[in-house]
């Protein structure tokens, strides 16, 4: 028994064929490989194209011309093709996932083709029912022409016709509606979908009478000058993507086959989002939605271009992610570059309309291009403590470059410093702090520095040591009230003298400040833990201006609570004018000081002691 039994298992077994349901497989593609059903037209466009192709690389002088008739609910294609015999047709149409560029004597000249995947037909059947093929091959003159009918649910039949039924060589489909898919096979609908996928194809194409091919491509056509270019290029910009540009960039990459326009958008757009670009593959509009085709730091223009070498995906609604791409992008990006460095150096009036809109693109560029920072140093604009100014512009002005790396840092510090002749570049903005700090890089013997609040008291005049003496014991009383908040308090003379209290920290003292406030609310495992990350930066502080009237008055006082509820107002005034956020300690201590003055104020006005608590 073992022995038969394992014999028997040793047996070959017949191989069985895949059984293919038609309609599951037309599901799949409309719903998951293509993105519309508008599809099916560039499916028949190509084949159309390709068959042409194929005939003219035998046949030269061949007629090459498509002509497309909807009747109704159904549709007529016609192309001068090279055309089938009756065994292409078993071998071709009826063999899912075959194409007809493998067939013999045309693997050599593939590259010309648009198709790369042999699903052809198939595709129709998204919008018919019934797809009707008559051919005549134009390699096989004597052979009669044949006629191939599928329809849906996966039959098909083949048969020969009288020579009459297709008297030249070519290929005609016609296609029946399925129900409810008749306006896809409409006049107006094919002729709009025609134009849109084939308007630059080599072709002599239409539906109809009416023209589809629009050559040249209108970066490729003649202008008498470069105005009436630009302004060609703007009409076409509007009519293709519904907005008129600031410019218009050419984009020739002769290596990479790729030619075509890159307009740039007259407002500004997020860095976040990618612009979809229209790219045609061989003259047939392959997608609308390319994103991987710029940089990402080319947010700011939206490209329409034709190309011979990128790889379509299988659903030839995308480009395929490959080396040949990457180069394409990085030679487009050289482009955009190229056109940047231009305006810098001749037309310094676009360029301002340009950065004037785009600045944050500039500079995504500039962060990683030395070169291109160095172009842009005397164009793009930066908030500093000088008003708007220039990198170039404001390293000239001061021998050392202060920047803050929070927008709430700089408006802390700005009125000060600039009172100070102290000069600070916001750097809180995107990308401003990682500029600066390549400021050295490509201007030698530049000094930055990041300004913290040592820096700050620095340039702040330190009072007569008498009268700091004489303010020692408010001085004292005030320390004591805020120490617990993580802040020391100094008194110090600046302008402007509208000011009467200055909150100073930074990253650092921040830092340490979050620190000590999960110890404190930590058990007591997690407690050890973060003392022992305790720091030794800085505290915040609490800068008292001696100038201001109000300070003098203050420290003129006597009574600690009076003095400590006047401490608190400073500090919570001065943390709202930093726009910094309040913790809930911070928001407890302004109610706090708030109600304390309300209080002092009303027994001051019916208590019988003047200034003070009755």
């Amino acid at each position: 028994m073992t022995s038969q039994s394992s014999q028997a298992s040793q047996t070959p077994q017949s191989p069985h064929t895949f059984q293919v349901d038609l309609r599951g497989l037309v599901d799949l593609l409309s719903h998951h490989l293509y993105s519309s059903p508008k599809v099916y037209l560039r499916e028949l466009l190509q084949n159309a194209v390709d068959a042409i192709t194929a005939r003219r690389a035998e046949e030269p002088d061949a007629p090459a011309r498509v002509r497309l008739f909807a009747e109704g609910a159904a549709l007529r294609v016609e192309d001068s093709g090279v055309g089938l015999t009756e065994s292409d047709v078993h071998s071709l149409l009826a063999t899912i996932g075959r194409s007809s560029k493998r067939a013999d004597g045309l693997q050599e000249v593939r590259s010309d083709f648009l198709g790369q995947f042999g699903i052809g037909l198939l595709a129709c059947f998204v919008v018919a029912e019934r797809i009707r093929v008559v051919s005549r091959s134009a390699r096989t003159p004597d052979a009669a022409p044949v006629e191939w009918t599928a329809t849906d649910d996966g039959s098909y039949t083949v048969r020969t016709l009288p020579d009459e039924a297709l008297p030249e060589p070519g290929t005609t489909v016609h296609l029946v509606a399925r129900p409810g898919a008749a306006e896809w096979l409409s006049h107006a609908r094919v002729l709009s979908l025609a134009r849109d996928f084939g308007s630059l194809l080599p072709y002599d194409v239409r539906v109809g009478e009416e023209a589809v091919t629009d050559l040249p491509a209108p970066w490729d056509r003649p202008y008498p000058s470069p105005t009436t270019r630009r302004v060609a290029l703007a009409r076409h910009c509007h009519d293709l993507f519904g907005f008129t540009p600031l410019d218009a960039i050419e984009l020739d990459v002769p290596l990479a086959g790729v030619r075509g326009v890159a307009y740039v958008l007259p407002s500004a757009v997020s860095p976040a989002q990618r612009v979809g670009h229209r790219v045609h593959l061989k003259g047939m509009l392959l997608t609308e939605r390319a994103e991987q085709l710029l940089p990402e730091w080319a947010f700011f223009v939206r490209c329409v271009l034709d190309t011979d070498s990128l790889r379509p995906t299988a659903s030839r609604e995308s480009l395929y992610e490959d080396e040949t791409l990457a180069a394409v992008r990085e030679a487009l990006g050289e482009r955009i570059r190229g056109w940047l460095t231009g305006l810098a150096a001749g037309d310094p009036e676009r360029l301002a309309a340009f950065l004037s809109v785009h600045y944050l693109g500039v500079k995504s560029l500039a962060r990683h291009d030395k070169e291109m920072l160095r172009t842009m140093l005397p164009w793009l604009p930066f908030e500093t403590t000088d008003g708007r100014l220039s990198l170039e512009e404001f390293a000239q002005r001061h021998p050392v470059v202060h920047f803050t790396r929070t927008v709430e840092e700089y408006r802390q510090v700005a009125p000060i410093a600039s009172a100070q002749g102290v000069g600070v570049i916001n750097g809180g903005y995107t990308y401003d702090s990682e500029l600066v700090e390549a400021l050295p890089s490509v201007r030698p013997g530049t000094m930055v520095a990041e300004l913290d609040a040592d820096t700050v008291t620095a340039h702040l005049d330190a009072p007569d040591p008498d009268e700091e003496l004489a303010l020692a014991g408010f001085l004292s009383a005030a320390r004591a009230k805020l120490d617990p908040l993580g802040c020391d308090v100094v008194l110090r003379a600046f302008h402007p003298l509208s000011v009467p209290a200055l909150h100073l920290d930074d990253r650092s003292s921040r830092h340490e400040q979050a620190r000590a406030e999960a110890e404190e609310q930590a058990d007591d495992l997690w407690a050890g833990i973060l003392g022992s990350l305790r720091g030794s930066a800085p505290r915040a502080r609490l800068v008292l201006n001696h100038l201001n009237p109000l300070i003098r008055r203050i420290g003129a006082l006597r009574d600690p609570e009076l003095i400590g509820t006047a401490t608190e107002s400073l500090y919570g005034q001065a943390l709202l004018m930093a726009q910094r956020p309040l913790r809930p300690a911070d928001s407890a201590l302004l109610n706090r000081a708030f109600i304390g003055l309300l209080e002092w104020a009303t027994h001051s006005e019916t208590g019988s002691g003047e200034g003070g608590r009755p």
